[in-house]
């Protein structure tokens, strides 16, 4: 009975340890997440960059231009000491939860890169960006021959350089691994910091949005339908009462003043076979609008737009 429980004590121990190297051991990340941990680095150096150089807005033009290479370079060393140096990983890396592993080393566990890789990473990126720069404002105005020969050289390194660059990131898209040349010069590529889990994806989001997104466009396509101005005249009618259609001059002198659609005095009064008075504007909007437009006031349907006669024009002015 001891043995046994000694046995499955032991068989238990073994399968946690198993367990734990299992879930050190590096993950293979994929090309697009390594390859948005180059565009993510890239943007933040654009944007030190940019808010760097707006400290020195107020000084002199071309303060910086003699010394940016090198300005760059103090900024690029910065950032390597508080990302890689000290985290193994950089910011784009650690924003998509991916980290440097050492890929020289045997053990089948995480390792990180060691002081001499993260160094010769420094020496490799920064260095050699800040020796192309200043190599070509070196050359630039340099017009021996020594340095002519020398501008070949670079200019040859270069080239096999961006063939390297070429040819790594064609074996990078077969095999996922070294993003760029100098990962795979110092044997070291991403893996994740934690092992990734099967993620549970929820629909809800996804389905109240497409439920607006589709209330939305049916209400796109059914609001050029409706007849507003329809619906207004119809609200008013509603509203006010029909008091039937007066006779005389005497109801013209009291419905005159006002136009019976928009309530203030007539611009180009018209009217419509009844006796009251529109704006010319209101009353070709409504019947433009309804074929079947009625007086709001009496109910009198459209028979013909008369502009309003000069005499009774005149009386209502000497009534106001």
């Amino acid at each position: 009975m001891r043995n046994a429980l000694k046995e499955a004590k032991e068989t238990f121990r073994e399968g946690m340890a198993s367990r734990d190297e299992n879930s050190k051991q590096a993950n293979r990340v994929l090309r697009i997440s390594q390859l948005d941990a180059l565009e993510l680095n890239k943007a933040l150096e654009q944007l030190v960059w940019s808010q760097f150089t707006q400290c020195f807005h107020g000084f002199k033009p071309g303060l910086l231009a003699r010394f940016e290479p090198e300005v760059k370079a103090f900024l690029w060393l910065f950032l390597w000491r508080f990302t890689i140096y000290s985290k193994n990983a950089t910011v784009g890396q650690s924003v998509l939860n991916i980290q440097y592993k050492n890929d020289f080393s045997p053990d089948l566990r995480y390792q990180p890169p060691s002081k001499t890789q993260k160094l010769w990473y420094a020496i490799c990126t920064i260095g050699g960006k800040w020796l192309e720069e200043r190599c070509y404002d070196v050359f630039r105005n340099r017009h021996f021959a020594s340095f002519k020969k020398a501008k070949q050289c670079v200019h040859l390194v270069v080239g096999l350089l961006k063939l390297g660059g070429l040819i790594n990131f064609l074996i990078f898209l077969q095999r996922g691994k070294f993003a760029t040349l100098t990962e795979r010069l110092l044997g070291i590529h991403s893996v994740f910091c934690k092992p990734q889990n099967v993620r549970d994806v929820g629909f809800e989001y996804m389905n109240r949005e497409l439920l607006w997104h589709g209330f939305a466009e049916f209400l796109i396509f059914l609001l050029p339908l409706v007849n507003i101005q329809k619906m207004k005249a119809k609200l008013s009618a509603w509203c006010t009462p029909v008091t039937g259609a007066p006779s005389g001059d005497g109801a013209l002198g009291t419905s005159g003043k006002l136009c019976a659609l928009c309530g203030e005095w007539p611009t180009m009064p018209h009217t419509m076979g009844c006796q009251h008075v529109f704006c010319y504007y209101c009353l070709k909007s409504s019947f433009l609008f309804d074929m079947s437009f009625a007086c709001p006031k009496c109910g009198t349907k459209v028979h013909s737009l008369q502009p309003l006669k000069s005499g009774l024009e005149m009386s209502e002015v000497n009534t106001l």
